[in-house]
This record gives structure tokens, C-alpha cells and sequence, in this order.
């Protein structure tokens, strides 16, 4: 069965971009231009321009100097994409919470191990920036200190593809499930896995990461679920 057209259309103009034939910043062709190379209908060229832009790979913009960009896309982006279609999937119970801890855990156990052995002194600054007091903070500040404590974990791996795809797992698990009222014992206890984990990370102590980071997501894992 053949795709339809303006998903060939995308996947051709996909392929300039990544292989930087169409370098970020450069004008596409103009509708007209790109209805008479491909041979297909103005609106088909249109739905493929919207999913490529939809993958931010390129903007629109309106006016007489308008048309469309290449934009090369952003971790955050990307991760913003990953955020949204994680939340589909568990609206539609595709996917549970233990699946979403499970693949938290494939990916911030060795990350926070890496995290000892690469981190920098600001990486140090940033996870240390990212710790709270249970006893005297509000739950939104809890949530989003939890969600920026692990961020700097995985970014202080060096590698951005723990970041890309931690994120969003962070994002979801903590607006879903952390924000419905856990007790002051459950805050203690992150506070203090969290504590425990950046000495590891300052000693450089990569074992010591990855066994609390291990015990840390198993900790989580008892709270959330029955």
C-alpha cells in the first residue's frame, strides 16, 4: 500500500534536511514551486509542510518576506513532542505508570552513573541549585525542584539523548501522578535520595549513583502504584 502524497512529499524534504542539502535558515520552494517539482495539489503540499512542521523541522512565517524556514529541532522541542504523545498513551491506558518507571529506570540508573564519572563543577552548582526542604516548600515547588533535580542529572551526563529522552518521562510521571497530595514522608524521602545521590555524583563515586538512582525509582514505584 502506498504512503500518501504528501507523506512522500515530507519524507523527500525530510531527507534535504537532515542531510543538510537544505541547511537550517535556508527558504524552502514556494508552494507553486514545490506543486510543479512533485506534481502534486497545493493542498497536499500544505499537510506536508504542516508535519514537518509539526517535527520542527522548519517554521512558517507569514507576510511578504514569509515562507518556509529550515529549523533544525531542539532537544526541547523534541522532548516536548515525547511529553505529549506519552500523555495520549497513557489516556488511553496504552501504557501505565509501571511501564513509564520502567523505562525511567533503564535510562537514569546508568546516567547517574555517567553523571559521577562527567560531571563539571556548574553541573555540581545546578544539581545542588535543584534541592528543596520538604518541611518549608509547597508542592509546586517539590514538583518542579523533583522535575530540574533529575533534568541536571541526565545533562551532566554529556550525552544529550539521556536528556532528550528523560525529560519527558520526568515531565509526565511528576504532573500526573506526584501532584495528587503525597505526604510529608514521601517528600522526606526524595529530599533525602536525592541528597544521598549528588555526594555520590560529587565523589565521583559512579556505583554509589546508580545503586541510589535504582532504590530511588524503586521508592517512587511503591508510592505510585497500589
Amino acid at each position: 500500500m502506498r504512503p500518501p502524497a504528501y507523506q512522500t512529499l515530507a519524507e523527500g524534504l525530510r531527507a534535504e534536511i537532515t542531510s543538510g542539502r537544505l541547511r537550517q535558515g535556508e527558504r524552502l520552494p514556494t508552494e507553486p514551486e514545490l506543486c510543479a517539482r512533485s506534481g502534486v495539489s497545493r493542498s497536499t503540499v500544505r499537510e506536508a509542510l504542516r508535519l514537518l512542521a509539526s517535527e520542527h523541522l522548519i517554521v512558517t512565517l507569514r507576510g511578504v518576506t514569509g515562507g518556509s524556514f529550515v529549523a533544525h529541532p531542539s532537544p526541547e522541542k523534541l522532548s516536548d513532542t515525547l511529553s505529549t504523545g506519552l500523555n495520549l498513551l497513557l489516556d488511553t491506558a496504552t501504557v501505565g505508570v509501571c511501564d513509564l518507571l520502567e523505562v525511567r529506570e533503564s535510562l537514569e540508573v546508568p546516567a547517574a552513573a555517567q553523571a559521577a564519572l562527567r560531571r563539571t563543577e556548574a553541573q555540581l552548582a545546578d544539581l545542588e541549585a535543584a534541592l528543596f526542604d520538604p518541611v518549608v516548600d509547597s508542592v509546586e515547588r517539590m514538583l518542579a525542584a523533583h522535575r530540574e533535580f533529575h533534568t541536571a542529572l541526565v545533562a551532566a551526563t554529556g550525552n544529550p539523548l539521556f536528556e532528550l529522552l528523560s525529560r519527558p518521562l520526568y515531565q509526565v510521571s511528576n504532573e500526573r501522578e506526584l501532584a495528587a497530595a503525597a505526604p510529608l514522608g514521601f517528600w522526606l524521602q526524595i529530599d533525602a535520595d536525592h541528597r544521598a545521590l549528588l555526594q555520590c555524583v560529587v565523589a565521583g563515586d559512579s556505583e554509589g549513583a546508580a545503586a541510589i538512582a535504582r532504590a530511588h525509582i524503586g521508592y517512587i514505584r511503591a508510592a505510585m502504584t497500589p
